[in-house]
This record gives C-alpha cells, structure tokens and sequence, in this order.
C-alpha cells in the first residue's frame, strides 16, 4: 500500500523513492493506541547517503528497510539524540563507567555467529520472555544482523583482550556521517551489577567523542512510556519537531 508521500517530504530528497506503510497493529508502548509505520528502502545506489539523511529526518533502520511511525491518530514517538561534544556523565553514569573499566571494545563488521545468537536468547528469556522476538529463530538473527546495506558494526564486550574472552554484551550499530545509531543491544542479564544496557550507551557516547562525531541517534522516545524513560538520562538529549532538532526540555 503506497503512503501519502506529502508525508515525507524531505529537503533534497532524491525523486522517485518511494514510502509505504504497514498494516495497524497495537502499539507495544501505549495501551490502547494503534501503530502503523511508513518505510522506503535502502537498496538504491548509494544507500550510505540515503540513511544519513534519513536518519537525521527521524528514521530508523532494520534490515533494508528505513521506517518511522505513520500512526494514525497518534504523535507521541519523538526522534531523539544525545549531544555528544556537550555531553556530561551524572554521578551515578561516572560509577557505572568505572565499575565497567575491565571490559574490552572492539568494534568490527557486523556478521552473525552463534556466540551472538547464544547470548541474545539468554537476554531474551530474561528481560522480553513472551515478547516480539523471543521465538527469533538463528536464520532471522542471521537476517537482522547480516541483511544490511549500510556501514553496520557490532561493538562486542568482552571481559580480555582475547577473541575468546567471554562475551557479555554486543550492540548492532549503523555508522552514520555524523554519528552513530544503536540499532539493537543485549546483554547478560547475570550481570546485573554492571548495567550493560547503560554501559553501552555511555561508551558509545565517549567513542563518538574521541572520532569527532557530533551524535549517538537512540530512536524513539515516548513521554508516558516507562520503557522509554531511560533515554532522557543521557543528557543534552535533542529531540526532532517540526523537522528540526532541538534541545528536550525536563518536563
């Protein structure tokens, strides 16, 4: 079904792409509410280019595909990004950096394996039992994570330098012009003390410092969602309205 394509009108956007939208389905953020996403595809030449800009019009990636909400009654997914120049750590992120100081980056092409797959069911069962993707078979992990026309990385997390050091947590993330996107994160959950999801966040944010990237894109934030609260944390956080990126305020 071809989208109404006054929609997504975007500056400089090349002529003939072309956006459509999913059928409805219950939003899994707000009870009650009904989501739809509009989504064009990144198999034109050039794809890089084409995700840069849109991400930076609030789009976000899986797959081939680049969507963002199209619902009909309802606007509350904001786009938001943290500032990363000016970007400050709380106490308490200060902590967790430290706590976290053992662990090894290391930042390479993002291709399946069945470590990878192994540590996501364990995340799975424990924090998303029952959800979207718990039944995610090895083929579709290999989809999400291979079927990418764009620069794509996973930051592995290991406890030593070694290949075979164990792994505890891994981020699917796009490289972008200016920044980057966390796309998908997991952990082990049996490490609690650590806040790997936290962690990520934060040593991606102190990564795109030391490259002279301006951004960390976090995707959507919801006001009344308690999954989304924790994205207003990582403070200055931008938010897109109105086609233009300003600062969130504390409200």
């Amino acid at each position: 079904m071809k989208l109404d394509e006054s929609l997504f009108q975007l500056p400089g956007l090349r002529h003939g792409l072309r956006f459509y939208v999913t059928g409805a389905s219950p939003c899994p953020y707000l009870p009650g509410q009904i989501e739809r996403k509009g989504f064009t595809h990144l198999t034109q030449d050039n794809p890089d280019a084409l995700h840069d800009q849109l991400s930076r019009a609030g789009f976000r990636r899986s797959q081939g595909v680049a969507y963002r909400p199209a619902c009909p009654s309802c606007n509350a997914c904001r786009s938001v990004r943290v500032d990363v120049s000016n970007f400050a750590p709380s106490r308490n992120q200060r902590r967790i950096i430290r706590t976290n100081s053992d662990l090894y980056r290391r930042p390479i092409e993002a291709r399946a394996n069945r470590e990878y797959f192994r540590l996501l069911k364990t995340y799975l069962r424990s924090r998303h039992d029952g959800g979207g993707m718990s039944d995610m078979g090895y083929r579709e992990f290999c989809a999400m994570v291979n079927d990418s026309p764009v620069q794509t990385l996973m930051f592995e997390y290991r406890t030593g330098p070694e290949l075979d050091s164990p792994l505890v947590a891994v981020s699917l993330t796009d490289v972008l012009r200016d920044g980057f996107s966390m796309v998908y994160t997991f952990f082990d959950p049996a490490q609690r003390r650590r806040s790997l999801g936290t962690y990520m966040i934060l040593d991606h944010i102190l990564h795109a410092n030391e490259l002279g990237l301006p951004h960390l894109y976090l995707g959507y934030w919801i006001k009344d969602s308690e999954k989304m609260d924790y994205k207003r944390r990582f403070k200055p956080l931008e938010v897109l309205e109105a086609g233009q990126w300003r600062p969130l305020e504390d409200n």
